[in-house]
């Protein structure tokens, strides 16, 4: 599964025309994530939280297979 994050994680802003800004690609080719930011400097923020961070901020995401789950968003 590919998934484009079009939203700055750090300044949290949409971006509208992907094509024309930065990006940082984590993956294989078929299966990644692409998160687009709106210059450099958010870009490499970015770099380096997830370099130096000392907790593991990931998300993990995880399935509810029960029959009474319903989704929301």
């Amino acid at each position: 599964m590919h998934i484009t994050v079009t939203t700055d994680p750090i300044s949290m802003n949409d971006i509208e025309t992907p094509d024309h800004n930065l990006c940082l690609y984590d993956g294989d080719g078929d299966n990644g994530l692409e998160i687009y930011f709106e210059s450099e400097k958010n870009r490499e923020e970015f770099i380096e939280f997830e370099r130096d961070k000392v907790e593991d901020h990931q998300i993990v995401l995880q399935g509810n297979n029960s029959a009474d789950y319903v989704a929301e968003g």
